[in-house]
């Protein structure tokens, strides 16, 4: 009998966030799967859990997938967890969920924190209808991807880093309108969270004077 696949959505940065069952869930699986083990070393410690701990990040996540899914179909039982947030949102995951699926192995993804719903809400902006474009290719398909988002009409969801926040503002103010509404979040759920809107313009001369910390979420009105 095969095992089963878990995903567990760890906290975005307030502890607190956490949920009983993700909780108890890392407590029962015979292994634990995570994007980096000391970023996840502290939060297991923290809830009393005691498991053994593999990396599965994006540099060997193609050679770890079969592994994992021998294991699962010895009947071991696996959670995922990521750095922050739920797995394969902009972290490592998919091709494992791919091939457990591919594999009829039984997959259970629990609710919990991701950091663009947070984002989106506070931003202000239409959350009726969104799309959730994650990081912008760095080099090759930039521009083409830029392109394509002109004539988006619906808000614009992206992940950006903090040193190319303000070059990423920029270009978008070259493809959308410096006029443009939006917000930029970080540090979501943390001591200094700080969401700012207004234009695309205006957001990005606040940043060019203020801390670039941490993760940061950027909103963008649609056409």
């Amino acid at each position: 009998m095969s095992g089963k696949l878990f995903l567990v959505p760890t906290p975005i940065g307030n502890l607190e966030d956490m949920t009983f069952r993700a909780v108890r869930i890392l407590k029962e699986v015979d292994l634990i799967l995570a994007e980096d083990t000391r970023t996840s070393a502290p939060l297991l410690k923290h809830f009393g859990i005691d498991k053994k701990i593999f990396s599965h990040h994006q540099h060997n996540e193609h050679k770890s997938v079969t592994e994992v899914i021998r294991f699962l179909k010895e009947g071991k039982q696996i959670a995922l967890i990521s750095d922050a947030g739920t797995p394969a949102i902009s972290d490592p995951g998919f091709l494992l969920v791919r091939e457990a699926i591919r594999n009829e192995i039984p997959l259970e993804c629990l609710p919990g924190p991701t950091a663009f719903v947070p984002a989106l809400v506070d931003s202000g902006l239409a959350a009726d209808r969104f799309t959730f474009e994650g990081f912008l290719p760095v080099k090759k398909g930039r521009q083409t991807r830029m392109k394509e988002l002109t004539n988006e009409t619906r808000t614009m969801i992206f992940y950006e880093s903090p040193h190319r926040l303000l070059k990423t503002l920029d270009e978008l103010g070259q493809y959308l309108g410096t006029g443009r509404q939006a917000s930029v979040s970080r540090e979501l759920s943390k001591m200094f969270e700080e969401t700012v809107r207004g234009t695309l313009e205006e957001i990005k001369l606040y940043f060019e004077t203020h801390t670039l910390k941490g993760e940061i979420v950027i909103c963008v009105a649609g056409k």
